[in-house]
């Protein structure tokens, strides 16, 4: 089931051009209502295609005003049961609310790194195309059937 923003709670990140959930949104959905044309509810944000959501929960963590919430499938999360995740600086809080009121947190650091200083090619070997037509490697000579013209060169 797709994300909904509960505008009651949302001040479209104080009015900045682009909110923290359309900043962080894979897929493009989160927008902002400026004028509330859309929405009938200006500075909102705003799920635009709620069909298309991936349900990935990365809106819903970044929003600092709680503001965004995913509506859960049944069997996951019975009717009247909830899940909410806070994010804090250090940790993420994952809230769950049972049918019969009864919540649990859970909370769990965050293992992020600051964006831009991982170099995933660390400690690997430099690509050799020799070894093109050994086996083992990832695409293997007979795999192309000797033609070669279709690889990318870095």
């Amino acid at each position: 089931m797709p994300t909904y923003v509960r505008t009651e709670k949302c001040d479209g990140c104080k009015g900045q051009d682009k909110t923290a959930c359309m900043y962080i949104c894979p897929h493009d959905l989160m927008k902002l209502d400026k004028d509330g044309s859309e929405t009938g509810n200006a500075m909102k944000a705003f799920n635009q295609e709620p069909e298309q959501c991936w349900e990935c929960y990365s809106c819903v963590k970044i929003c600092p005003q709680a503001a965004i919430e995913v509506r859960h499938y049944a069997d996951i999360v019975p009717l009247g049961a909830s899940v909410q995740p806070m994010r804090g600086s250090d940790s993420i809080v994952w809230t769950i609310k049972f049918r019969n009121g009864n919540m649990k947190r859970f909370k769990f650091p965050i293992r992020t790194t600051p964006e831009g200083s991982i170099d995933p090619y660390t400690g690997k070997p430099k690509p050799d195309m020799a070894n093109l037509d050994k086996p083992g490697f990832f695409t293997t000579g007979t795999n192309l059937k000797g033609d070669r013209s279709q690889l990318i060169r870095l």
